[in-house]
């Protein structure tokens, strides 16, 4: 017995010393190395940034056009409720072994990275966790929350002895399906959570099979179905909100960001209706996606450096950041999804992301499209902004080819 544990000892050491080893960036500066002193091909390397330089988005660069004239503009109650801004040039950074061999477009600029900011949400669950606020992920959520205080300036205009017969405060997995719900559930999007949050009702998110079909039909058991819902994102922020007693932001900055040596300049927001009075404070609870606006803006070097976390399984430093635990629950496949592990871990398992790409590899995925692409076999990652979705898995694929081959 002493053995096994001398020999978890010593692994576990060379586990935090090969990072600790590994090159990481200051604030404000990432370290470039020309491609041939890592062994890629210039050339080969150069032809994959023209690419990402040449295939930019050609939807309008003016965010707010641009969800009026997609599918989210024609949906019910489609109209943005948070900030959005106009976004920048196609962008992008390649990091291999820790260093930046590429980059084009305007790295520094602030955008909106749409669903990828479920990816950090995903992190402040994880960081609960850890925290012991949330016993396990499997646990119910309803047994968590309490009632939820809504801030409405306009309430003190109205006659209140007109509103007798209605609730001040709000639960949100107060029926008999939404009781059911785990935080597990939430994370991988197979809740089926029924209602409305911020004027946008579950049924009016993507309603692909019509909206009255979607408004009538019975709602699905937790765990038998996965549905892409920014409702029930927002869900999880508001939930998550009432589990920390802070605003997520906050929690993301002190834990992460500020560790990692992200910039000073990103933001994560949420909707002009989205606040609530926590603890007599109003509070603010953040967007899980830009679907309606709001949510994470940020430059490339700050989504880098998230990535880059995240490709070093949740250390910086030798410092486990995100437990290493949340790290391999993110990347399990979702059972009814299996290319989809916590919001947004998209998996590879299948090859049917990246083809190119190995199957241990995972994307963190937001309209635009926004990727990080993270691959721990190859030590790479790959930020690109604002290309066409189906033009992201050629830009990987002609960025492995610049990779040294395997002897």
């Amino acid at each position: 017995m002493k053995n096994l544990f001398l020999i978890a000892f010593i692994l576990c050491g060379c586990f935090l010393t090969t990072f600790a080893q590994s090159y990481f960036p200051e604030l404000g500066n990432w370290q470039s190395k020309p491609p041939k002193e890592l062994g890629l091909d210039a050339l080969k390397l150069q032809e994959a940034i023209r690419f990402g330089m040449e295939h930019e988005s050609k939807e309008n660069p003016n965010l707010k056009i641009a969800n009026y004239e997609g599918a989210f503009g024609r949906e019910p109650f489609g109209f943005p409720v948070g900030p959005m801004k106009e976004r920048g040039p196609a962008t992008g950074l390649i990091i291999y072994k820790g260093f930046v061999v590429g980059q084009w477009g305007d790295p520094a600029r602030v955008d909106l990275t749409f669903s990828i900011a479920k990816s950090f949400l995903s992190t402040t669950a994880g960081l609960a966790v850890e925290a012991g606020l949330i016993r396990s992920e499997k646990d119910l959520v309803h047994p968590y929350m309490a009632p939820i205080y809504p801030y409405d300036p306009f309430r003190l205009a109205i006659n209140k002895a007109d509103h007798l017969d209605q609730e001040d405060v709000f639960n949100l997995f107060d029926t008999p399906h939404n009781r059911k719900i785990t935080w597990d559930h939430l994370l991988r999007q197979t809740s089926d959570w029924e209602g409305t949050l911020w004027g946008k009702p579950d049924w009016a998110d993507r309603p692909s099979d019509g909206v009255k079909e979607k408004r009538i039909r019975e709602q699905r058991e937790p765990g038998s179905s996965y549905e892409y819902n920014d409702t029930r994102v927002n869900v999880l922020a508001l939930a998550l909100l009432n589990v920390w007693r802070k605003p997520l932001p906050q929690v993301l900055k002190e834990k992460i960001m500020d560790p990692i040596g992200a910039s000073p300049t990103w933001r994560w927001t949420g909707y002009e209706n989205s606040y609530v009075v926590l603890d007599g404070h109003i509070v603010q609870s953040v967007s899980g996606g830009s679907h309606w606006g709001g949510g994470m803006m940020l430059s490339a070097w700050d989504q880098a450096r998230f990535g880059y976390l995240t490709l070093r399984n949740g250390n910086w430093k030798g410092k486990q950041l995100i437990p290493t635990s949340w790290i391999n629950l993110s990347k399990n496949p979702t059972p009814v999804q299996p290319n989809y592990g916590f919001m947004n871990y998209y998996l590879n398992l299948e090859q049917k992301q990246i083809p190119s790409g190995p199957k241990s590899a995972f994307l963190h995925i937001g309209a635009g499209t926004n990727m990080i692409y993270v691959d721990p076999e190859n030590d790479l990652l790959v930020v690109a902004r604002w290309i066409p979705n189906g033009d992201k898995a050629e830009l990987i694929h002609l960025v492995l080819e610049s990779l040294p081959k395997q002897k």
